[in-house]
């Protein structure tokens, strides 16, 4: 197999269980959590970071681990990805996070196929977005900068709390977004406000790319 195909299964795979955790932590969450909607929050946070972390540190060295196409755009920008190669990941996100999306509704005895209702809209959630994917993004390049190793709890431990500190409760990540629209749970969101979400997720990601050219320059200047 090649280095390529590797990669993208392990894109496909690594979406595939990450978007099947935050779609089942949050029908599991907001089962056990009696209608408290900060313990199911709660619930979906910490298994999202948990096995974000296991995910990056499994596949990060076979694929990168992004999981993301916000991601994976910066690095097509940072040249770290052909253009090819990025169309190829993305298309592996959204398939196997899809499919996970589906298994979650399976596990839980839900119907399969699903349309959110989950109203997510307003400029103070679309500023969350952004500001959640700009935090992401520098995240991931300034770990993978200066401390490599904890590129894994670094993007761990940074959802976790932008799952608290934002407005939107950090989607920031297109792929899962979209994902997310075809279930009607505690995480998912209507297809109508699907658009703005991605527009302000890719705006807070470029916004990361040019702040990152500045604070962790890819040449060190003599």
């Amino acid at each position: 197999m090649t280095k390529l195909k590797r990669a993208l299964w392990s894109e496909a795979l690594g979406s595939f269980l990450l978007f099947a955790c935050v779609i089942g932590s949050g029908i599991m969450g907001e089962r056990l959590s009696g209608g408290n909607v900060a313990i199911a929050l709660l619930g979906n946070t910490l298994a999202t970071g948990a096995l974000l972390f296991v995910l990056i540190t499994m596949l990060g060295p076979v694929s990168g681990a992004h999981f993301n196409p916000a991601v994976t755009l910066i690095m097509r920008l940072r040249g770290e990805i052909d253009t090819q190669g990025g169309l190829a990941y993305v298309a592996a996100q959204m398939v196997g996070g899809i499919a996970g999306v589906w298994v979650a509704h399976a596990m839980f005895d839900l119907p399969v196929w699903q349309v959110s209702t989950h109203g997510r809209t307003g400029a103070g959630q679309w500023l969350g977005e952004a500001v959640a994917t700009f935090g992401l993004i520098l995240t991931i390049l300034g770990t993978a900068k200066h401390r490599h190793v904890w590129v894994p709890p670094g993007v761990a431990f940074y959802i976790v709390a932008a799952y608290w500190f934002t407005s939107s409760t950090s989607f920031a990540n297109p792929a899962i977004t979209i994902a997310r629209a075809l279930s009607d749970t505690f995480a998912g969101i209507a297809p109508a406000h699907v658009p703005a979400f991605i527009a302000a997720q890719f705006t807070g990601a470029l916004a990361a790319h040019f702040a990152a050219m500045v604070l962790f320059p890819q040449e060190d200047e003599t």
